[in-house]
């Protein structure tokens, strides 16, 4: 049996236990507000996207893919750097950078040699595995860089403030590959399940996409911590 279009009518009973959560926000005077903004723009965006992401996977524009692939690393790139607050100008181009490293040969490993895409850009393949790449890339920047800052401020040495800021940023990574396959069944492996494909199959590309984002998320986070450690002090 494989999963089909989800109508409608049934897609809307999953929004069934999102109103108890808001409800329970709402009595309890929470942000119940943000929530329902947040809401808004999850079902908004997707849509949006859907429509886009049809676009894009019937295009035949190499130039249109490496336009995507450029707003979604300068746009993660200065995502990053949201905890930081007025440091962010200051600090974008070291994001980019590490973001750029990290992600980008990670990507290109992925598509041209482990999967073989054909043809070598093809949007279909190309687009979703390099947002999640730069999404988690961009994660990984964002916790060590807050972290970084943080113990800079607290009168740590420049080198202890990176040794934690990288074991701040290590920790989600780490613990998604202790709890893939015990506690969680991710993404990916679920989707390919959902839609009729062997667990076994499933299994090795979760294989791919767990080493995939650890790669690029922790290489990211070290070449930026080690990038504005370089920084002259008066530069942070």
């Amino acid at each position: 049996m494989s999963i089909g279009q989800i109508p409608l009518a049934q897609l809307a009973l999953i929004f069934i236990p999102v109103a108890i959560v808001v409800v329970i926000q709402w009595r309890w005077s929470l942000a119940s507000r943000d929530t329902l903004y947040g809401l808004s723009r999850m079902v908004v965006q997707l849509l949006a996207v859907g429509y886009v992401l049809v676009f894009l996977f019937e295009s035949d524009s190499p130039l249109l893919v490496f336009g995507v692939l450029f707003v979604m690393i300068t746009v993660s790139s200065w995502i990053a750097l949201r905890p930081l607050g007025k440091s962010r100008p200051g600090l974008y181009w070291i994001s980019l950078i590490s973001i750029t490293a990290g992600g980008l040969p990670v990507l290109i490993l992925t598509t041209q040699f482990v999967i073989d895409v054909e043809p070598w850009y093809a949007p279909r393949y190309l687009i979703p595995l390099a947002g999640m790449i730069f999404a988690n890339a961009m994660n990984a920047v964002s916790i060590a860089a807050e972290r970084y800052q943080a113990e800079l401020d607290n009168g740590h040495h420049p080198e202890e403030a990176r040794h934690i800021g990288m074991q701040a940023a290590m920790i989600p990574l780490v613990n998604s590959l202790m709890a893939v396959g015990l506690v969680s069944l991710p993404g990916m492996m679920t989707g390919q399940v959902l839609s009729g494909v062997s667990p076994l199959i499933a299994a090795r590309y979760q294989i791919l996409v767990m080493c995939m984002l650890f790669g690029a998320s922790g290489i990211s986070a070290a070449c930026f911590l080690h990038l504005w450690m370089r920084r002259p002090r008066g530069s942070r």
